[in-house]
């Protein structure tokens, strides 16, 4: 447990890091990396997971 605490503490250094690089760019060009990155991360494990119960779904669906 204590050593999840340690890993929250550097977690919020480095977000604090990443906004202060984004904000002062001009063009807005990495910004829109970094979200479109996080979009991306946060898509995979939905479908993976849709995609899963799809294939058993049609598994037992087949099989009645």
């Amino acid at each position: 447990m204590t050593l999840f605490l340690f890993v929250i503490t550097s977690t919020e250094a480095q977000c604090s890091m990443c906004r202060a690089v984004l904000e002062s760019e001009a063009d807005g060009k990495t910004a829109e990396g970094i979200n479109n990155g996080i979009l991306y991360l946060m898509a995979i494990p939905y479908l993976i997971v849709g995609g899963l119960f799809f294939f058993v779904y049609r598994r037992l669906r087949k099989s009645n």
